[in-house]
């Protein structure tokens, strides 16, 4: 694992780093909790990713570029510009959810302020939409470029080959992530594809791949620079396969003990990208156990205020059901 300097980061930035996953991980615990105690629907988690998830994102110029995320990806649209309030009001389904004004799932994530394109629940539809806005950059020669993301398991659908297809072909301005955390629900990886790695098929489309540790913070911060600054240039897509862990079940409604032994899910917990991050900010003297305690401090303060803000929003109404439907 590189050191943290070797990001090319300023000092400023690792700490605003560490902040951002730290806040994606005590987040998606607030919402977990909602869900447990009735006053949420439904949580689907990316504990595991969010390391990975911001090293993606700060890769990117958030001020101008695409994000069309799946899922999982909180930790990745709140670096992009969301805040805790936002994900709140979409998981309690308010009015003024940005997401889709209450009309979505929870975890269906979307912004126009931010460029955040909404997804549906059909799993990867994102894909072929990502190489869409991709080639509307391309046909107007502008500078913004597309990044779209996935699981492994959903990256095995029809349109994702179409869409990568597409975008090699026209050699079009935009990033595909594969989050590969080891299982589609309950099926793991051996059983959903053949290859080594998932990234070998983005030469099989007429682009680079890489496999990338997703728990390494300069190697993924490093590929995924590597691939936007390569989309914004011209020359064509990437597919980067970021390795990560899945510390939950697949969703509120699942039980990974079901289909996960009892020694894996310990190797887990030990293994928790979070754990392994705060160490090293701490061993390379980025921060202080006593100012990691101060951060902790002011996130649970912030997430509760969030809490209270979006659970005093209104609740849409039953005559604006037509509403923010269609354009």
């Amino acid at each position: 694992m590189e050191k943290l300097e070797q990001s090319g980061l300023s000092k400023e930035e690792l700490i605003t780093v560490f902040k951002q996953v730290l806040m994606g991980r005590r987040l998606d615990e607030r919402l977990w909790q909602l869900t447990r105690i009735g006053k949420s629907s439904f949580n689907i988690s990316g504990q595991g990713a969010e390391l990975a998830q911001v090293a993606m994102a700060m890769a990117f110029e958030t001020d101008k570029d695409y994000f069309l995320p799946y899922y999982r990806d909180m930790t990745a649209c709140l670096v992009w510009g969301m805040t805790p309030k936002d994900i709140i009001m979409a998981s309690f389904g308010k009015d003024a959810d940005p997401n889709s004004h209450g009309r979505q799932m929870p975890n269906h994530y979307g912004s126009k302020e931010h460029r955040i394109v909404s997804h549906s629940s059909t799993v990867s539809t994102q894909m072929p939409l990502a190489t869409g806005v991709a080639y509307a950059a391309q046909l107007e020669n502008a500078d913004y470029i597309a990044l779209t993301t996935t699981g492994e398991g959903s990256a095995n659908q029809g349109e994702v080959q179409e869409a990568m297809n597409f975008a090699g072909v026209k050699k079009l301005p935009v990033v595909f992530v594969i989050e590969n955390n080891g299982y589609a629900i309950s099926v793991g990886t051996r059983e959903q594809y053949a290859n080594e790695d998932f990234s070998h098929r983005g030469p099989a489309y007429g682009f680079p791949g890489y496999t990338v540790d997703g728990n390494d913070f300069v190697a993924a911060y490093k590929a995924c620079k590597e691939a936007a600054d390569r989309a914004r240039s011209g020359e064509g897509p990437t597919l980067i396969e970021l390795v990560v862990a899945r510390l939950t079940s697949h969703s509120a409604d699942d039980d990974q003990s079901i289909y996960r032994s009892e020694e894996e899910l310990t190797e887990l917990k030990e293994k928790d990208p979070l754990a392994a991050f705060t160490k090293q900010m701490i061993d390379q003297g980025y921060l202080t156990e006593e100012e990691i305690e101060e951060i902790e401090e002011k996130i649970k303060q912030e997430i509760n205020e969030a809490t209270d803000a979006a659970e005093a929003e209104a609740d849409p109404s039953a005559d604006s059901l037509y509403d923010q439907v269609w354009a």
